[in-house]
């Protein structure tokens, strides 16, 4: 059968939903862009694409490119596959960042990524279902809401800079924003001990097959309390009431988290790479 790279339509949203549902654990970020912005933009102040791979009329790899390579996520599988996908877009797209499994984020790096990125790290994706979850809770832990976000900027500054090794406030104008926008579209938890925010986690994406979660941080004064482990049992829980599993991607040097995630039932998975290239 012919291989063929091509740009995905809305008449292949059934095809790409489909190859992303094979292993939607490790495909739930792009499950989630896929529900929140679909396959291709509805209005001009939106830039992105899906491109695939074809063999024959079959779809078998796939990889989210917004922005003209500002994002670029590959579907889970085959890195050469995704390769094929890479060498493809080399006239039309430069990596600037990546996340996804690490064969397929090294195919894009390859590619399309002409110099040494400036941050590469290496992650675990865990995942856990409702079936693993442990007993650890905090019934404390709630929705950020839009008076906590001067407070709350402090801690989405430090998790950035733990996770990225990047000064959010100086290199991203509008970061505050972004961290605003999150909270009013209620995918921030925060946990609040006598008047200070000690403790915050995201939902960076989600749909139904599941949701991720990311930026946990907890402020240095507050770390070995057990702020962690009872609220990523706790919104673990709660999330999965409703949703068939989470993941949550965990830096291979980070022991600490990585036993976290363990207790409070989630397991390890396939390696995925982050690269940040500017």
């Amino acid at each position: 059968m012919p291989v063929t790279v091509q740009q995905l339509a809305p008449a292949d949203s059934d095809a790409l939903r489909a190859l992303l549902a094979k292993d939607p654990a490790h495909n739930l970020y792009l499950l989630g862009l896929l529900q929140e912005f679909g396959i291709a933009p509805t209005d001009h102040r939106s830039s992105f694409a899906y491109w695939g791979r074809f063999d024959g009329k079959t779809l078998t790899a796939a990889v989210f490119v917004g922005g003209g390579g500002g994002l670029m996520v590959p579907s889970a599988g085959d890195g050469s596959a995704t390769g094929v996908i890479a060498d493809a877009l080399a006239e039309r797209v430069r990596l600037k960042a990546s996340v996804g499994e690490k064969p397929a984020v090294d195919a894009l790096v390859r590619s399309l990524c002409p110099g040494k990125p400036r941050l590469s790290k290496n992650y675990r994706l865990f995942s856990v279902s409702a079936d693993d979850l442990g007993p650890f809770t905090n019934p404390l832990l709630r929705l950020a809401r839009d008076e906590d976000v001067p407070r709350l900027l402090p801690l989405a500054v430090g998790a950035v800079k733990e996770i990225h090794d990047r000064d959010a406030l100086a290199e991203d104008p509008h970061f505050e924003a972004r961290v605003a926008q999150r909270v009013r579209a209620k995918r921030t938890y925060v946990l609040e001990e006598n008047g200070e925010l000690v403790f915050k986690v995201d939902i960076g994406s989600r749909s139904q097959f599941g949701a991720e979660l990311e930026n946990l941080y907890t402020v240095p004064s507050q770390r070995k309390k057990g702020h962690a482990l009872l609220c990523l049992g706790q919104i673990s829980r709660f999330l999965l009431s409703s949703l068939p599993r989470l993941t949550l991607r965990v830096e291979e040097k980070d022991e600490s988290l990585a036993r976290i995630a363990r207790k409070v039932g989630y397991l390890a998975g396939r390696t995925q790479r982050l690269v940040l290239a500017e």
